[in-house]
C-alpha cells in the first residue's frame, strides 16, 4: 500500500522544491495537506505525480487538480497571510482552498458543478465556505479578496473577479490560448489592474472564461 506521507515529501522535496518554490509555509502546507482526499475516487495512487488530474463531471464543465508544480507556483505568487481572506475558483474537490486555509487564510470555494460543491463540502470538512454559482461572477458579498485562485485555463480576462479584489489584492491564474498560456497574476491598485506573466504553464481552459468565437488575443 502506498504511503502517502513519504509520497508528499517527495513531492515537496522532488518537484516543487526543484521548481523555484522556496516560501517555507507553502512547503509546509503542501507536505500537510492530503491531496489523496482530493483526487477522483481510485486515482489516489496518482495522486502525487507530477500531472494534472481531471475530474469527471459526468457531463458538466470540466474541472481538474492542477499539477502540484504549478499549483506551488500559483499560490507561492499569492504570498497568503494568516487571517487574509481569499477565493479559490473552479477548485473540484476542493485542495487549492484546503492549501489556502492551511495557511491561514479565510477561505470561500467557488464552484458551479452541484455534484462538486457536495463533494467539496464534505472534503474540505469545515476548512472553507463552499458556495455554489457560476464561477465567472465570483462570490462579491464575500469579498472583498486579499487572493483568488483560479484553478483552470483563462482565456477572456476575469474582470469580475478582479472587480471582487480588495486594494493591492492579487488574482493568480493560468491566462492566455493555449499554446501560450502562461500562470498570471492581476494587482489591483484603487481602480486599475496591472499584470504580470510567472512562468509557463499548461491547463485545460475553463469554459466559463473561454474566448468568444472570432477573438483574436
Amino acid at each position: 500500500m502506498l504511503d502517502y506521507a513519504q509520497a508528499r515529501r517527495l513531492m515537496v522535496d522532488c518537484q516543487l522544491r526543484t521548481f523555484d518554490v522556496n516560501d517555507n509555509a507553502v512547503l509546509d502546507a503542501f507536505d500537510t495537506v492530503p491531496r489523496e482526499r482530493f483526487v477522483p475516487a481510485g486515482r489516489e495512487g496518482f495522486a502525487y505525480i507530477d500531472q494534472t488530474l481531471r475530474i469527471d463531471t459526468a457531463g458538466e464543465e470540466p474541472r481538474f487538480v492542477p499539477a502540484p508544480m504549478i499549483l506551488a507556483r500559483m499560490i507561492q505568487a499569492l504570498q497568503i497571510k494568516p487571517g487574509k481572506r481569499a477565493l479559490d475558483v473552479a477548485g473540484g474537490y476542493g485542495y487549492g482552498a484546503a492549501l489556502m486555509a492551511e495557511l491561514g487564510a479565510r477561505v470561500t470555494a467557488l464552484e458551479s458543478v452541484p455534484t462538486l460543491v457536495a463533494e467539496a463540502r464534505q472534503r474540505l470538512d469545515g476548512a472553507a465556505e463552499i458556495v455554489e454559482g457560476p464561477i465567472a461572477r465570483g462570490v462579491a458579498d464575500r469579498g472583498p479578496y486579499d487572493a483568488i485562485l483560479v484553478n483552470g485555463r483563462v482565456e477572456s480576462r476575469p474582470q469580475a473577479l478582479l472587480d471582487q479584489l480588495a486594494d493591492e489584492g492579487q488574482l493568480v491564474c493560468v491566462f492566455g490560448p493555449e499554446r501560450a498560456a502562461k500562470a498570471t497574476i492581476f494587482v489591483r491598485a484603487g481602480d486599475a489592474f496591472g499584470s504580470r506573466p510567472l512562468f509557463g504553464a499548461s491547463l485545460p481552459v475553463l469554459p466559463a472564461f473561454a474566448a468568444e468565437a472570432g477573438f483574436a488575443f
